[in-house]
Order: C-alpha cells, then sequence, then structure tokens
C-alpha cells in the first residue's frame, strides 16, 4: 500500500506521475519515490511527502515518456529511504512497485539469499523483483512470462508496476486482491491505485481483475489471466469529475467532504423514494426481490465507519423490516467458521469497495451459498464486481481519509434498504412508509440547517481542544452515533476517546469521569430521551463537563448541560444523519486547533487493501 501510478505514451512521464503521486495523497503514505527510463532506468525516492520527494528531484534531469511513482504505506520495513518504493532487481535492469502484502516473502528470501541475492531493503515488494530476475536467469524467459510464472509462486495480496531497462517501451501491471484501474488513451495508457490521477486525462478506464496482468505499450494493451488465458477488457466510462478532486476554497478536504453532505445524501435519494407514492425503488437489487420476502437473516460486514453505519442499519432493518440483522466486523468474521445459510443475505459496506477484509468476508459468505449485497461509492470497484447485486452511494469521491460523507451516505442507504424491504415483506402499511419517506426527503434541508452550527462548535472545539480523554454516549440508534463521533476524534486529533451505549456508563467507564472529563451525549427527543436525561445527571454528579446534541427547543437539557448544541426535530429512525454533523465538525475544528493533518492523519490509510 498504498498509492501507485504509471504512464507509457508520447508526454513526459514525470509531471504526470508527481501530479498523480499529489492526488493519491489522500491514502495516506509515509514516503514516495518515482522510476524513469531515458536512455538508462533511474530511480528516485524519499521518505516523507510528494512535496520532499519533488524537493529532491528539483536538479536532476526527469525526462522520459515512462514512468511509475508510488506512495508507500509502509507494511514490512520502517519507514525510510531504503524501503520506499520503486525497488531494484540486483542487476538493476528491473523496477516495481507495489501495493499489498506478499506472505510467502521469507521463504523466497531465504532461497534467494542462498543463491547470492543481496537485498537493500527490509520490504517484501525487493524480494518480489529479484525473484523475477532469479527466474529470467535460471530459464531465459522474457520478461513477460518471468513476471507471470513469478506470480504464481506467491502468496498474498498485490497490486504491481513494473518496468525494464532493456524493454523501455513497456509496462507490465498486475493484480490480486489490491486494486488496478488503467486509464486508455490515444497513444498512451495509464495505471493507478484508483482513477484520480487519470480523469484529468481520459474518462475511459479498465478494471483490471484480481489474477490479471496487463502488458501495456504505447499502441497495444494485452490482458491475460495468470493461466496465460487472453481476457477481453470491459472499457468504462468515468462519471468522475475534476473539480471533485479539488478543495473548492475550502481549507481542508475533510471540511468540503461535510459541507457536500446535503447533496451527498440528496444524490443517494433521487430517483430511488417517492414520498407521495409511499414507494422505493432500488433497481440495483430489484432482482432479487423474491429472496427478501423469504430471508431468515441478514448479516452486515463491514469495518471502521461503515460498521458503525451498519450498525444503523441492523436498528432501521429490525424495526421496520422485522427480520434479525447481525453487525459483523468482516476482519473478525472472516477467520470464524460462522453459521450461514442459503437464506441468509450478506449486506457488505465498503466506502471504496476494496477493503481486504470485507472482500474476504465476501468470498466466504459465498462459498456457503448466502446472497450477497454490497453497498458501495465506487462504480467499478471490487465489491460492486464480486456481491450479487448493490447500492451505490453516489457521495461523490471523498479525499479526506476521515469518512464523513461516506457515512452519511451510507446510512442513508441503508435506511432504503429497511424500507425497501419492509415494503416487499408487507411489515410497514403504506400511510406509514408515506410518512418516513416525507421525514427522509427533507433531511438534505435539516442537515443544511445543521451545518449554521458550525461558529457556535468551533467555540465549543476551543474549549475541550487540550483534552486527553473524551467520552461518547448515546442510547438506540444514537449509539453507532456515539462510536462514530469517537472515532473521528480519535483519527484526525489524537486524543482518546471511546464510545458507550448510555446505560453501559455505570458499569465501568463512570470511573473515568472527573472535572477534566468532556463527555458528548446524543440527548434528542425520542424513546430514550428519559433515559439520557438521567444518565447526564450523573454525569454532572460526578462534575464532568457535558456537551449535549438536543433537538432544537429542547429546554431540560439545556438546564443541566454545559454546553448545547441543537439539531432540527427529526423523526427518531433520521436523527443519526443529523446527529453526526455536529460530532464531525467538533472533531474537526479541535484537530485544526491542535494542528493536526485532518487530511492525512498520521498511521491511517484511506483504503485497507490489505491485512
Amino acid at each position: 500500500m498504498c498509492g501507485i501510478v504509471g504512464y507509457i505514451g508520447f508526454r513526459d512521464a514525470y509531471p504526470i506521475v508527481i501530479k498523480g503521486l499529489h492526488r493519491l495523497e489522500y491514502r495516506g503514505y509515509d514516503s514516495a519515490g518515482v522510476s524513469l527510463f531515458d536512455k538508462e532506468l533511474k530511480v528516485y525516492k524519499k521518505a516523507g511527502k510528494v512535496s520532499d520527494l519533488e524537493g529532491f528531484v528539483k536538479d536532476v534531469d526527469l525526462g522520459g515518456t515512462i514512468g511509475m511513482g508510488h506512495t508507500r504505506w509502509a507494511t514490512h520495513g520502517v519507514p525510510s529511504d531504503r524501503n520506499s518504493h520503486p525497488h531494484a532487481s540486483g542487476n538493476r535492469k528491473l523496477t516495481i512497485i507495489h501495493n499489498g502484502i506478499i506472505e510467502n516473502y521469507g521463504v523466497i528470501k531465504e532461497t534467494l539469499l542462498s543463491k547470492g541475492h543481496v537485498f537493500k531493503s527490509d520490504t517484501d515488494t525487493e524480494v518480489l523483483i529479484h525473484l523475477v530476475e532469479d527466474i529470467q536467469d535460471e530459464t531465459g524467459l522474457d520478461l513477460r512470462e518471468a513476471v507471470r510464472v513469478a506470480l504464481t509462486k506467491v502468496i498474498g495480496a498485490y497490486a504491481i508496476v513494473i518496468m525494464s531497462a532493456e524493454e523501455p517501451d513497456l509496462l507490465i501491471a498486475a493484480r490480486k486482491g489490491s486494486p488496478m484501474v488503467i486509464g486508455v488513451g490515444k497513444g498512451e495508457y495509464f495505471v493507478a491505485s484508483d482513477a484520480t490521477p487519470i480523469v484529468e486525462y481520459t474518462k475511459n478506464v479498465i478494471y483490471l481483475n484480481d489474477n490479471e496482468i496487463a502488458y501495456i505499450r504505447r499502441e497495444e494493451l494485452l490482458i491475460k489471466n495468470i493461466d496465460n488465458t487472453v481476457q477481453t477488457p470491459y472499457i468504462h466510462e468515468l462519471d468522475l469529475k475534476l473539480d471533485m478532486l479539488e478543495k473548492g476554497g475550502f481549507d481542508h478536504f475533510m471540511l468540503k467532504e461535510i459541507y457536500e453532505q446535503p447533496r451527498s445524501i440528496r444524490d443517494c435519494m433521487r430517483g430511488r423514494i417517492y414520498p407521495e407514492k409511499g414507494l422505493v425503488q432500488l433497481g440495483g437489487i430489484k432482482e432479487f426481490t423474491g429472496k427478501l420476502k423469504n430471508i431468515d437473516r441478514i448479516i452486515i460486514v463491514a469495518c471502521g465507519t461503515s460498521w458503525h453505519a451498519g450498525l444503523v442499519g441492523e436498528y432501521l432493518i429490525e424495526e421496520y423490516a422485522r427480520v434479525p440483522v447481525e453487525v459483523e466486523y468482516a476482519s473478525e468474521f472472516r477467520y470464524r467458521n460462522p453459521i450461514i445459510t442459503e437464506k441468509d443475505l450478506v449486506i457488505a459496506i465498503s466506502q471504496s469497495g476494496e477493503t481486504a477484509d470485507t472482500m474476504a468476508a465476501i468470498e466466504l459468505a459465498k462459498e456457503k451459498g448466502a446472497t450477497i449485497f454490497g453497498i458501495c461509492n465506487v462504480v467499478g470497484a471490487s465489491i460492486p464486481r464480486t456481491t450479487h447485486a448493490g447500492v451505490y452511494t453516489h457521495a461523490g469521491p471523498e479525499i479526506g481519509v476521515a469518512s464523513t460523507k461516506a457515512f452519511t451516505a451510507q446510512v442513508t442507504v441503508l435506511t432504503l434498504i429497511a424500507f425497501y424491504i419492509a415494503q416487499q415483506r408487507g411489515t410497514i402499511t403504506e400511510s406509514k412508509l408515506i410518512e418516513q419517506l416525507t421525514e427522509l426527503n427533507e433531511i438534505p434541508e435539516l442537515v443544511e440547517q445543521a451545518l449554521k452550527l458550525n461558529d457556535h462548535i468551533k467555540d465549543i472545539a476551543w474549549r475541550f481542544k487540550d483534552s486527553t480523554n473524551c467520552l461518547f454516549l448515546g442510547r438506540g440508534s444514537s449509539f453507532p452515533v456515539a462510536l462514530e463521533g469517537a472515532l473521528k476524534l480519535k483519527e484526525i486529533s489524537y486524543i482518546h476517546a471511546e464510545g458507550y451505549p448510555a446505560a453501559e456508563m455505570k458499569h465501568g467507564p463512570i470511573a473515568l469521569i472527573d472535572d477534566e472529563m468532556p463527555v458528548v451525549f446524543i440527548a434528542t427527543k425520542d424513546s430514550s430521551y428519559g433515559k439520557v436525561v438521567s444518565n447526564i445527571q450523573e454525569v454532572k454528579a460526578r462534575k464532568g463537563h457535558v456537551i449535549a446534541i438536543v433537538t432544537e427547543g429542547d429546554t431540560e437539557v439545556k438546564g443541566m448541560a454545559d454546553y448545547v448544541i441543537e439539531i432540527p426535530q427529526t423523526g427518531e429512525a433520521f436523527v443519526p444523519l443529523l446527529a453526526t454533523i455536529p460530532l464531525q465538525l467538533l472533531a474537526y475544528h479541535i484537530a485544526v486547533m491542535r494542528g493536526c493533518n485532518v487530511d492525512q492523519p498520521r498511521n491511517l490509510a484511506k483504503s485497507v487493501t490489505v491485512e
């Protein structure tokens, strides 16, 4: 991991590669490097940011119309110049960049060491390019075949690009379990780990499938699978605009994406709900209507923020569709031997559609005969291509590492799925559905109102920017919102924060409360309101500082909380979509005040494509 860019064509490669690396900065990284060919194969790499690499090569000749670049998120070997990509073969005739993990690299490395290979890094990636070199030396195979044979010998995940000094008009790209997209131009091709570096140059892309290898020349693209069978690729047209990848006047991508939520939520619903008719239409899962009427159970698998969205979905689906729901961490689910039958529906949620653990959970569930739906934001990603059916969130690209609009988009889609299943199973009346969809249709405008609280939230953030711990508490479907609020704060401000069900406070966390502890409550007017008020009183009795998210016009909580953030009145089912907005803004402002890198928090990657 984490970012790959490659180019072959008629333009200078370096400007395209370096701009692409900047576009991929949101994925998270600790070093960057490029490889170019201009009379000879050159490698330049540097620990740190892409700007550090640019400074390092500012006085270097960077010519050449073929090149590749990489931003690394360390797996094997500490962040350093020597462990940065690209890596070279022992004879310096080959270079490679790689996302993923080669699990059996240790065994391969021992064999290569015994043959006299000398390694200059601690990475699994360098082992792979030495293996390709060794196969060529021992068998006399050409580069294309040597790469294919090498990939049959490795275990793990990879997205790789390889260049050769002896074949300077060839890029070789391959993938297994880690994303890779090829941009198709006229007399030129682009390679990247996602489409963001490509969209400026072409709208036509090919998503490589697992176990496929692409042999790319300026005027020719050949794709084979690992068994050496020629594949016929499908060319997708990108629905992505360049201005979506810019900050648009905001200080950070995260803030921009927080403010995009009225639009992204509306886009999730567009063409899918008809409030006046009491109708939900989800074309992506329409052919499974019969299945939905007879399922015994729904299992939601996800990681991180997507898991929190899944917890909200659990409340909604069980409430309205009356189907039992289990929400699983994909990373744990995949290593159990879960009981799954053909009458189960598995819903896999992933913003990127490339999350490694979620992909593995899907494969496990498919083997056991379950029907798999995907909820994903990226058209053409691995999860929508692997699942039986699904629903796109249409949130647009999310560049900030800490998810914001992706969360509310996922919750919106899960809400639609809950009502759709309820509609098919007859567990909701038409009048009730009309009422609920009418309220849901108003949510984008209510989110706009919630965003107007920004200055007030910024004032609260100043008071708590130097805190070292924070609790977030909620009940019912507001408990996942508390979890998500805590995650946002710890991700970008590095303040330790925990989310709990408010009723569980007395079972441990209450011991932490003192006059230094901020406690954030989601205390909106719903069926749990009275109980949450009691929890607030318990915190105040122990001198905790209470920040309360309340329904507009609330007077009871206002009389006891230290700080109150009023959000518009809405139905209980839709509180998560509103209550999360002030928590995102609170985390954002605290992080900025602490001088943290909001869009690229330390140690985090946007898309976790390795275990």
